[in-house]
């Protein structure tokens, strides 16, 4: 069987974390491309700070040489399943269940068997994802036992070596900007500060010490008090 644990195909969405998953990729493999999802979310931000993050990357270090092509996946069908404060213009709250309504179930899972899908036939050997299950909203499909779970389903079902690295997994927000600074210095900690962009509603007007978001959502306030923490170190 052909050894593919050299060339790594990362999910890119444009945030925080998978820009800086993105960057631990390109500091470890000799080839790496990326892959981005289209399933109906609310904003299209983050889909344009994906190319914005990749152009930025590409002039860091020798990382322009590693970084290959992008891919898009169309992932749509997800939001006409029902609605999500991440699919509609819905106001952020705890569902029956207890879990925030921006989850959106399946989601991970699915990005995971199509990426690794493009993986199998591009001859990439490593899936990055920037799944976290230290600091995070609580979606069940952010944690280690379903991502490695689903990552045994690839092996068997495509009868291939894959393997998923989730290089936050158990990092907090203020370590994810420490793992920035460590892989690329200041540059590129200042490329995920203001390019990359996490906002559940997507504002992009005002550039705040963490970088740009509304400041009130469930997501700008988990990335203002990492920065903070990371900050007073």
């Amino acid at each position: 069987m052909q050894d593919n644990s050299h060339a790594a195909l990362v999910l890119l969405s444009g945030g925080q974390d998978s820009a800086t998953c993105l960057a631990w990729a390109l500091d470890r493999f000799e080839r790496v491309e990326t892959i981005g999802f289209d399933y109906g979310q609310r904003h299209k931000v983050e889909l344009e700070a994906r190319q914005v993050v990749r152009r930025k990357l590409a002039a860091l270090k020798d990382w322009g040489s590693r970084l290959g092509a992008d891919h898009g996946a169309d992932l749509r069908g997800l939001s006409q399943l029902g609605e999500t404060a991440m699919t509609s213009e819905v106001a952020f709250a705890a569902e029956a269940s207890g879990l925030p309504n921006t989850f959106v179930p399946g989601r991970n899972l699915a990005f995971l068997v199509l990426a690794g899908a493009l993986a199998y036939r591009r001859g990439l050997g490593v899936l990055v994802g920037g799944m976290c299950q230290t600091d995070y909203s609580g979606y069940p499909d952010c944690r280690e036992d379903a991502v490695q779970a689903q990552a045994e389903a690839l092996r068997l079902g495509m009868a291939t070596d894959m393997r998923v690295e989730t290089p936050l997994m158990d990092l907090t927000k203020a370590q994810s900007w420490q793992l920035a600074e460590t892989i690329g210095g200041e540059a590129l900690v200042e490329v995920i500060r203001v390019d990359t962009h996490t906002c559940y509603r997507g504002e992009r007007g005002t550039l705040h010490e963490w970088g740009y978001g509304c400041g009130d959502c469930p997501a700008c306030e988990l990335r203002a008090k990492g920065w903070r923490e990371y900050r007073a170190r």
